[in-house]
Order: structure tokens, then C-alpha cells, then sequence
């Protein structure tokens, strides 16, 4: 029997290589965090220059990439984004496995504790004005659970500067609270969310979908000290640059990792 098993494998396998496609098992994530440094990435916080860090905001302590605050005295809105600016992409599955740590540096907004964000199709990074809160960008809202107990759903969709549908239906306001449990704690979370261009995004937690919806357009407020030039209000964001967040609560990525479905 495991001879047989044997060889259908090697004819599978000899099948793939024929026609040029993967085994499902051998597709490969590309790691956008290399777990040393942050080569492949570049910071923009309100205020300063791009690529200047800030206080050290991200940095990467023992494999884990930190956006931390204990060289802060205050925040003062200093809302930053770790951009991964080697290229853009269009249709893509980003993973990210993040947890929150410690306390809210002082002067966080309130809503921004236990609160961070995988932004997608963002604007390219040097067309942030220096004093710009957020790209404009769809954001796939990351939250921890808060001491009261309440529910808190994580995976949530956040609309910097953009519009998004569901059935043709544009969604009102400016977040959409996915169907998540509460992750409460310093626990890890794995996230996912598949990129269809500008057709689909589905967020993704254990394999689950938590949350679809479609043409995601640039539109709306939400976002301060933007060039008017690249703020298209009714243009269909198709592609755009992948980043996370540092909005006042210490957070960590142990990985960042994406499938680019390009073609398929």
C-alpha cells in the first residue's frame, strides 16, 4: 500500500512540473518581515520626514518587530505607518501574526488602545504630506480585547480616505466590525486577507471568513494633511503598498508574510 501511495505522489508531483503549477503544499509565502531588521521597509510618522523613525517607534527586539513607545514622553498624534515599499500589489493573501503588550503610551487617543492595522492598496509612502495621519488606504483593523470584557472583534475593516461596498450597497460610516471572537490578552493572533484587485477583499482569522466586501475606492474623510493631487475621490484602487500601524499601543509581528496571486 505505501508503495502504491508512493507512486501516485511522484505521478502528481510529475504532473505539476509538466503543466507548470505548483503542488498546493509546496506554494510559498514570501516573508515580507525577514525577522532581522527591517530591510524592505519604511516608516512615515505625522510630522517627520519619510523614512525617519521616530524615537525608534519600529525596531525588531529578538525576531519580533516592535512598534514601541518607551522613548516617548507623550504621543501627540504622532500616527505613524511602517510601509513595505518595495513594490505594490494587486490580487495577494497577506498574513500577519501580531499581539498587543504592555500600556498605551500617554496622550493615545482612546479608541486607539489595544489598536493597530494592516493597511491595504495604500498610497504610495512619499505621497504622504509630512503632517498626514493615515494613507489613504483600506485598513484591515487589528483590536485586542479591553479589561471591561465586552466583545471586540478583530479583523475589522476601517476606510482611511476610501469607500467600500457589500452588494452593491456602499457601507456607511467608517469601520465594519467583523464576526471575530474577542482576543483578549497577550495571545497571538493570525490574520489573513485575500485581495482581489479592486473586486473583493475577504479578512480571514483560523481559516474563517469574518468579514467580504468589494471595490474598494478612494472617497471619503478620515484622513488629514493629504495632497488633493492623489486623493481621486470615485477612482477604483486596484493595487497599492502594504503597511502596519503604530497608533499608541505596543504591538508585535512575528510574521508578515504574503502569497501573491497575480495571474491566477
Amino acid at each position: 500500500m505505501r508503495s502504491v501511495l508512493c507512486a501516485c505522489v511522484a505521478v502528481a508531483l510529475g504532473a505539476a512540473v509538466l503543466t507548470g503549477q505548483k503542488p498546493a503544499e509546496r506554494q510559498e509565502w514570501i516573508q515580507l518581515f525577514n525577522g532581522r531588521n527591517l530591510d524592505g521597509w519604511t516608516p512615515k510618522i505625522r510630522g517627520y520626514a519619510l523614512g525617519e523613525n521616530y524615537a525608534d517607534t519600529f525596531r525588531v527586539v529578538d525576531g519580533v518587530l516592535q512598534a514601541n513607545y518607551d522613548k516617548y514622553t507623550t504621543f501627540d498624534n504622532k500616527f505613524g505607518h511602517l510601509f513595505y515599499s518595495r513594490q505594490k500589489f494587486s490580487h495577494y493573501i497577506v498574513a500577519a501574526e501580531y499581539r498587543f503588550v504592555g500600556t498605551q503610551v500617554p496622550g493615545g487617543p482612546e479608541w486607539a488602545i489595544r489598536n493597530n492595522g494592516l493597511m491595504l492598496h495604500s498610497q504610495a509612502p512619499e505621497t504622504m504630506g509630512k503632517d498626514q495621519d493615515f494613507p489613504i488606504s483600506v485598513e484591515m483593523q487589528l483590536l485586542g480585547g479591553l479589561p471591561n470584557g465586552k466583545p471586540r472583534s478583530t479583523a475589522n475593516m476601517c476606510s482611511p480616505g476610501t469607500q467600500v461596498f457589500i452588494n452593491d450597497v456602499m457601507v456607511k460610516g467608517h469601520c465594519l466590525n467583523s464576526k471575530s471572537q474577542t482576543y483578549a490578552g497577550d495571545v497571538w493572533v493570525r490574520v489573513e486577507v485575500e485581495v482581489r484587485g479592486g473586486e473583493r477583499i475577504t479578512h480571514r482569522i483560523d481559516g474563517q471568513t469574518v468579514l467580504e466586501y468589494e471595490r474598494p475606492t478612494i472617497g471619503g474623510g478620515e484622513v488629514n494633511g493629504f495632497d488633493p493631487a492623489i486623493k481621486v475621490d470615485g477612482k477604483l484602487l486596484t493595487e497599492g503598498y502594504i503597511a502596519i500601524q503604530a497608533e499608541s499601543h505596543p504591538t508585535e509581528f512575528r510574521k508578515i508574510e504574503l502569497r501573491n496571486l497575480a495571474g491566477k
